[in-house]
């Protein structure tokens, strides 16, 4: 069936904005045609040259893509026909398609987009080009053997579709260890743990980022309650030759080492296994901390503020409340032990909301007056959140080298 004038417009605004570097993406979606729920568009550049590619999310969960050439204008219809609504979103403005029940068509904002987009300048690609070329924008490619080894990828190297989010995850943790690198020793053996390790999927990537790109010599311990999984990435480490990467079934809050910790991880350590992992990275003093908490429950049922009543009684908004009083609680602490401190983003919040990572850096000479003056605030927010409650974290200004919780 022939297009419609409005679908041919849409088209038009697609192909002009993208030739201009000017389409951030456009959206499919009420497909008409089979068993996709939502399929965007953006462009890419792929041998070079850009193209339109067009990822579409099925109802098995798959994601299938198809690069299109910009100017192949029956591709592109064909594709957009399928489609009851297009949202085209580009850098001057935003149009939308739409089809009604009854089969009209419109197409809203079009003719004032038309306009901005005839009369504007290409743009520099990098304002809306992403490149296909992984290597550019991650450390890690998908084809390291690991990632073959936990089924992040084939063993072709290509990222699996289910766990393309996990991909992101662990390149851009690898981005924010990179960033405190030089927080590090530069020279001699890296001592490492990874505490609350689960699958491990960080404590090989980090590894691998430090023996295998950086060629530096590592010893880490990655430790966990469950032996079917320190069996399984004890089996792993051994057949990736990772000599340096040991894994220990155990209770983190008990786990000790005589060494000096440079780097101490954690991803989504569990409710108050995250306060059990930063008390065993400052009993060690480490240079750096970074973890990511997973849930928080200890403080809602503890909360005790009159003050905050008027949000503590909504139970969603209490709840992100606590969450973010934790955290905060938990950077106080490790001001407190002489570390700068950051809360940070570590991946798009729509692919998990677990996505705050604790950040600590241990200053080469802590000021014992800040420390002290850090200590008493911690104790201040503790009093007006929980009153004269012992909170969870009570006994970790106790933690001294050696000593086990």
């Amino acid at each position: 069936m022939e297009a419609n004038a409005h679908l041919q417009s849409a088209a038009q605004l697609i192909t002009l904005a993208a030739r201009a570097s000017l389409l951030k993406k456009a959206v499919l979606s009420r497909h008409t045609e089979g068993d996709a729920i939502k399929t965007t568009l953006t462009v890419r550049s792929i041998g070079g040259r850009p193209c339109l590619q067009a990822e579409s999310l099925h109802k098995d969960n798959k994601a299938k893509h198809k690069n299109l050439e910009i100017g192949d204008a029956d591709a592109l219809l064909a594709l957009l026909s399928t489609a009851g609504q297009i949202n085209i979103l580009t850098t001057l403005g935003e149009s939308e398609y739409r089809t009604s029940k009854s089969g009209k068509t419109a197409l809203l904002g079009g003719e004032a987009l038309l306009k901005r987009l005839q009369g504007a300048s290409p743009a520099a690609p990098t304002v809306a080009t992403l490149f296909n070329n992984r290597e550019k924008q991650y450390i890690l490619s998908g084809n390291e053997p690991f990632l073959i080894k936990l089924e992040v990828s084939d063993k072709n190297g290509r990222v699996h579709d289910k766990k393309r989010a996990k991909f992101r995850q662990i390149n851009r943790f690898l981005e924010l260890v990179r960033d405190v690198e030089d927080k590090l020793p530069a020279t001699g053996t890296l001592r490492i743990c990874d505490l609350c390790c689960g699958k491990s999927y960080l404590s090989f990537a980090v590894y691998h980022y430090f023996a295998v790109i950086k060629q530096r010599q590592v010893r880490m311990t990655g430790v966990d309650l469950k032996q079917d999984v320190i069996d399984f990435c004890s089996a792993t480490a051994r057949d990736l030759g990772f000599d340096g990467l040991e894994f220990l079934c155990g209770d983190v809050g008990k786990y000790d080492t005589d060494d000096h910790v440079n780097l101490v991880i954690s991803l989504h350590a569990c409710d108050i296994a995250t306060d059990l992992v930063l008390s065993r990275a400052l009993a060690w003093e480490a240079d750096v901390i970074l973890s990511t908490p997973c849930c928080h429950h200890a403080m809602s049922p503890s909360l005790a503020c009159p003050s905050l009543d008027f949000i503590a009684k909504h139970s969603m908004l209490r709840q992100k409340l606590c969450d973010a009083a934790t955290d905060a609680l938990r950077l106080k602490i490790l001001e407190a032990h002489g570390y700068t401190t950051a809360a940070l983003e570590l991946i798009d919040p729509e692919e998990t909301p677990k996505n705050v990572l604790l950040r600590g850096v241990r200053k080469k000479h802590p000021d014992p007056a800040a420390c002290a003056s850090a200590r008493a605030e911690a104790e201040q927010i503790k009093c007006f959140l929980l009153g004269d409650q012992s909170p969870w974290w009570a006994d970790v200004n106790a933690y001294k080298k050696g000593q086990n919780s």
